[in-house]
């Protein structure tokens, strides 16, 4: 006996819009049907042993895609827990090659699409008290094209997009990851480590060691709640433009377009919310984050940062609304970066804090 799950959704919305505004650089002849977007989900429990699990995903966006096929094998408690993820992954570069307009408030893409080929084995070391541990071993593909789907290896100032000067970078990558979280009635706090090491078993292969962090707080002050996050990172070895930091975001440093703030072998970002609860559902929220590449963008091959005009540190300050429902948390956000200028986020989660 098993159980299994189907999902499948469009969404016609956004391009039905795009289509019906005039433009005098729109082909009228385009079928508004074929700019739809999508999603497909399944997952398929006791396929070959007792509780095992086959998770599909794909996901096709407006510009973007993403395969995700993950099998996992439980192991009784004491001996953790061994998975195999395969994900391939088509999106437009323009955290470390975008070019910022308005003020930084947005990123426009010069045309270059990375593909992500990743294949890897994990395994789930058993869980003590707060934390956690996993281990993995990843086979990694990147590599760069235009929009027109050509392999390229320079960008369009023709400066190299990858380390091997190839239009591909290949690495074999160990991976461990720990994590720490702590929740209650009257703060949460959560820390996690995430080392990367990239194995030289090919005179092809990147060879590199990169390391990035995150740790969140938050505390209740009567019914308002204030919370802090801090994250950072660093990369040394045989780094490649792709393999940057990019700061500036909606997950980043909100006021800017992703990526605008900096693109550097090191960087440090910082977010703090006060919010403040308007009824059962709805809250409000303050907000000030901060970014910084901390000087590093000229040791990003090519220095994509510099040629592009990033700062290299900003701020933006703002405020939100967050609506919780039983499924997902809508959040809209309003924020002013350093240049004065102002910028409108809206977000769906599934992850309500």
């Amino acid at each position: 006996m098993f159980t299994s799950k189907f999902d499948i959704g469009a969404n016609f919305i956004q391009k039905l819009c795009d289509f019906y505004v005039p433009s005098p650089l729109r082909i009228s002849s385009i079928n508004p049907f074929s700019l739809a977007s999508g999603s497909l989900c399944v997952k398929q429990r006791e396929l070959f042993h007792n509780s095992d699990m086959l998770d599909i995903s794909w996901h096709k966006g407006l510009y973007d895609s993403n395969i995700l096929i993950g099998y996992r094998y439980p192991k009784p408690i004491c001996l953790g827990q061994h998975s195999l993820t395969i994900q391939h992954l088509i999106s437009p570069e323009v955290g470390i090659h975008g070019v910022p307009m308005n003020n930084f408030s947005q990123s426009v893409s010069q045309g270059l699409r990375l593909s992500k080929l990743s294949i890897g084995l994990d395994f789930n070391e058993p869980s003590t008290s707060n934390w956690s541990t996993s281990t993995g071993v990843y086979f990694k593909h990147n590599r760069f094209s235009n929009d027109s789907g050509r392999s390229i290896s320079r960008d369009l100032d023709g400066f190299p997009l990858t380390c091997s000067g190839e239009p591909y970078d290949n690495m074999i990558v160990i991976n461990q990851k720990t994590q720490f979280e702590d929740v209650n009635d009257h703060s949460f706090t959560h820390f996690s480590l995430q080392m990367e090491q990239g194995i030289p078993l090919q005179p092809n292969l990147l060879t590199f060691n990169r390391f990035k962090f995150f740790a969140s707080k938050g505390v209740k002050l009567g019914p308002t709640v204030l919370s802090s996050w801090l994250s950072g990172g660093s990369i040394v070895g045989s780094i490649a433009p792709h393999q940057a930091f990019a700061i500036g975001g909606p997950n980043s440093v909100r006021g800017y377009g992703e990526g605008a703030v900096g693109s550097g072998q090191s960087y440090l970002a910082s977010k703090t919310e006060l919010a403040i609860p308007l009824n059962k559902k709805l809250e409000g929220v303050f907000f000030l984050d901060c970014g910084s590449d901390l000087n590093s963008s000229h040791r990003v091959p090519g220095n994509p940062g510099h040629r592009h005009g990033k700062p290299g540190s900003g701020y933006g300050i703002g405020c939100g609304i967050r609506f919780k429902t039983k499924l997902a948390q809508i959040k809209f956000d309003y924020a002013i970066n350093a240049f004065h200028q102002r910028s409108l986020y809206f977000g769906i989660s599934n992850l309500v804090l």
